[in-house]
């Protein structure tokens, strides 16, 4: 899955502070596994739900030497990455390139519009440029070493340019961009509060139209084409109390090799996708259990509940932001050539200080998501009681896209979403109270 964290990425583009133009969408995470059949009751204790393979010494046995390499690999360069973003907002600033670029967006046209756009599109073109290099090694050249990569570098290179497109062009960025650098320039000490009071609405939009108008750009989304399985998944969330919403299979093997599914969009926007290697590498059981673990995300109002707290969290953000600002331009304003906040050249300095917030409030974004995926899979295990199933899954997942199933605890405080993989398999094996005489957490069933 995802990470959970509704609209955050989108937070920064949206409003318009910039961070490094985003890469395609990567291959992310964990999920989890599946469900009994619709309408029925719920399964008796059965041997599907005592697991009888020694699940824990798998986990164990599937990290080989090779998997380590790769796990280890990727939570390095997840913490490069941002290292390496705000050392390209210092290039551009102290080496006077932003204020040129000022410069050039200004000869172009006096309306903040016309060098919002020229300033923003210089600048993400450069940022890119210098960001190559580990996007590259990150995206494509560690993908294809360690096998999980099916995308030729043509292929990877265009999912790269998209990108910048949806940087500069998409519908939204700009305008936003525009007025924030008005209200910067209106309230040059209390613009901050206006961007919070903003985040919330501007967040809404973008959660909304990302699975119809963003995640297209990048992948073909269709309809679930296995009926059979399709009608499953129906019958669980309608056990599950949700109404009917949109299940959609992803090509995402036209990419990876690597197993996932998540849910986005809310309202009309909303949908279930499940990426095809996904569909081709676990069994049904296993796919339902992914599905009663995405539903829980939707009974338990996980979405909603992120984007307030994004809402809330933007307050303290955005004041940082401009005490962090204002304090630079102070001390470096004169050597950089840019001397007011609302100045467009401030792009890089918005981006690194967004960039350096980010990584200061990672372990809370994190902790806070790797709490709902738990209870995602608590609802999971709860709505379909195949924790067989949701062991397997697991550990499919995990295998398949190399995961480190029991990283040191401060890797886990840094960079995990998701819980690790020995412990949501611990989970799957030992969590059922309905074995218990005990009460559900989370699914409470609807009376059909």
């Amino acid at each position: 899955m995802r990470p959970f964290r509704p609209g955050f990425a989108v937070l920064t583009t949206a409003v318009a502070l910039l961070l490094v133009p985003p890469a395609p969408r990567p291959a992310r995470a964990q999920s989890d596994t599946a469900a009994a059949g619709a309408g029925a009751a719920a399964p008796a204790a059965s041997a599907a739900t005592t697991p009888s393979h020694d699940y824990i010494a798998e986990v164990r046995a599937a990290f080989t030497p090779e998997n380590r390499a790769y796990a280890n690999r990727r939570a390095a360069l997840a913490i490069l990455d941002s290292f390496y973003a705000i050392a390209v907002g210092a290039f551009l600033l102290f080496s006077g390139l932003a204020a040129r670029l000022r410069n050039i967006a200004a000869a172009l046209g006096p309306k903040r519009y016309v060098q919002v756009l020229v300033f923003l599109t210089l600048y993400s073109l450069i940022a890119w440029v210098l960001s190559f290099p580990l996007s590259w090694y990150s995206g494509f050249a560690l993908e294809h070493q360690y096998g999980l990569s099916t995308q030729s570098f043509g292929g990877w290179l265009a999912d790269e340019l998209k990108g910048q497109a949806v940087v500069v062009f998409f519908v939204g960025v700009l305008p936003i961009l525009a007025l924030a650098y008005r209200a910067i320039e209106k309230q040059p000490r209390g613009w901050w509060l206006t961007f919070a009071i903003a985040t919330l609405p501007v967040v809404l939009f973008f959660t909304l139209i990302e699975p119809v108008a963003i995640d297209p750009v990048f992948n073909k989304f269709t309809p679930l084409s296995d009926t059979k399985l399709s009608a499953e998944i129906l019958d669980l969330a309608a056990r599950a109390g949700i109404p009917a919403r949109h299940v959609y299979q992803v090509d995402q093997s036209t990419k990876t090799v690597k197993y996932n599914a998540y849910v986005n969009g809310f309202g009309a926007s909303q949908r279930i996708v499940i990426w095809d290697t996904t569909l081709k590498g676990m069994t049904h059981d296993e796919i339902l259990f992914v599905m009663g673990h995405e539903m829980g995300h939707y009974v338990l109002h996980h979405i909603w509940k992120g984007i307030a707290a994004i809402s809330i969290a933007s307050f303290a953000l955005f004041w940082l932001c401009a005490w962090m600002v204002r304090a630079a331009l102070a001390r470096w304003g004169a050597r950089w050539g840019i001397h007011e906040a609302h100045d467009v050249a401030t792009m890089p300095l918005l981006a690194t200080v967004l960039t350096i917030l980010s990584m200061v409030s990672e372990p809370v974004a994190n902790a806070y998501s790797r709490r709902v995926e738990h209870e995602a899979d608590l609802f999971g295990l709860e709505v379909t009681q195949l924790n067989d199933a949701a062991a397997r899954s697991f550990i499919k997942i995990g295998s398949q896209n190399r995961s480190n199933p029991d990283p040191p605890a401060w890797l886990r405080i840094l960079e995990y979403t998701h819980p690790p993989l020995l412990d949501r398999v611990r989970t799957a094996l030992e969590y059922h109270p309905w074995t218990e005489g005990k009460p559900n957490q989370y699914f409470h069933p609807v009376p059909r």
